[in-house]
């Protein structure tokens, strides 16, 4: 029988989290986890733990938190350890070469994307955005270049034409996780063989912030209705109506004039943005081509509704009222 491997584990959120059960659940030995320090979050600014952490100490497997791998402190601390492999998923920090040659076997990832497609932060919600039809998760020897290592192995997942950044995410933190066993099993019995990416083919999902998921309602219905569901849950799309900022959790395509509900706008040209019918079936707003009608969404203050239940109020009905406009940007 193959001995089991010694392993680091490194990762902060949930689906870094999925990986770590799976590797404590398998035959291999997680002797020390590496996570974000821990920070505040909330409208109490609690500081808080990460998934990671959490689920390591209830397994009582040790926890180091460095800010960065600079000091000569941290790189002796993980070299103490004497592992034989370090498993990355989701961590947030960079490592430099020195920490990558530290363990015997180096250092491997658990990427969201089939690289080298949508290589760096955010490759689930840029997947949805741009209209991919297929995610899944690669498995790398990792190198001193962002997401560039040569591919350990990879499995596809289907994105469907309702998924969301949360859906998708939840569906590769599960396969990630059976696809690592996999790996480090392979890797205990006969060691790394990967393969070099393609670089001419790599595409780069930039780290997603809050003014990425303003709307311009110049675009596509089609793009607009992607971007919806790539941020969410975070940081989910929005846009401006009169004096508030409104988050748009849910949408659907209205490409077919008969689908629309009586008493709308008569057709013709329509500023984008504008409201087109607002009643219990949703807000019909025109777009730069094409309709998009909003099923559920937030107004400051509250929770997250349907429109059905937010047009219940009269101040609301007056904000959704048919013929208001979107603004495009932040500041429009």
């Amino acid at each position: 029988m193959t001995q089991p491997l010694k392993v680091i584990f490194a990762g902060t959120p949930d689906f870094a989290a999925a990986s770590l059960k799976s590797l404590i659940n398998s035959k291999h030995d997680v002797i020390a986890t590496y996570t974000q320090p821990d920070r505040q979050s909330g409208r109490g600014k609690k500081i808080s733990m990460s998934p990671v952490k959490e689920l390591a100490l209830e397994h009582k497997i040790p926890v180091e938190q460095p800010i960065n791998f600079k000091s000569a402190d941290a790189q002796e601390i993980l070299a103490d350890y004497d592992a034989d492999i370090m498993v990355v998923a989701a961590y947030g920090l960079l490592l430099p070469q020195t920490i990558l040659d530290t363990p015997k076997l180096g250092c491997i990832n658990v990427h969201g994307s089939l690289l080298p497609r949508w290589r760096g932060a955010a490759p689930i919600q840029r997947a949805i955005e741009a209209g991919d039809t297929e995610s899944g998760i690669t498995i790398m020897q990792m190198e001193a270049g962002l997401d560039t290592g040569p591919m350990i192995s990879q499995a596809i997942t289907p994105i469907t034409a309702t998924d969301t950044g949360s859906s998708l995410h939840d569906k590769l933190a599960a396969q990630g996780a059976e696809l690592l066993v996999t790996a480090v099993d392979t890797i205990a019995e006969t060691g790394i063989s990967a393969t070099k990416q393609d670089d001419s083919l790599a595409t780069y999902a930039h780290k997603l912030n809050k003014q990425d998921a303003f709307i311009d309602w110049t675009q596509a219905a089609t793009t607009i209705e992607r971007m919806i569901r790539a941020f969410n849950s975070w940081p989910v799309a929005q846009s401006q109506l009169a004096d508030k900022t409104l988050r748009i959790w849910q949408a659907e395509l209205v490409k077919d004039s008969t689908q629309q509900s009586t008493g709308t706008i008569s057709a013709g040209t329509i500023p984008a943005g504008t409201i087109v019918n607002a009643d219990k079936g949703g807000l019909l707003v025109a777009c730069g081509s094409d309709q998009l009608l909003i099923t559920e969404l937030q107004i400051p203050g509250s929770r997250k509704m349907s429109v059905k239940d937010l047009l219940n109020a009269p101040k609301n009905q007056e904000l959704l009222a048919k013929g208001s406009q979107f603004s495009h940007s932040p500041t429009a």
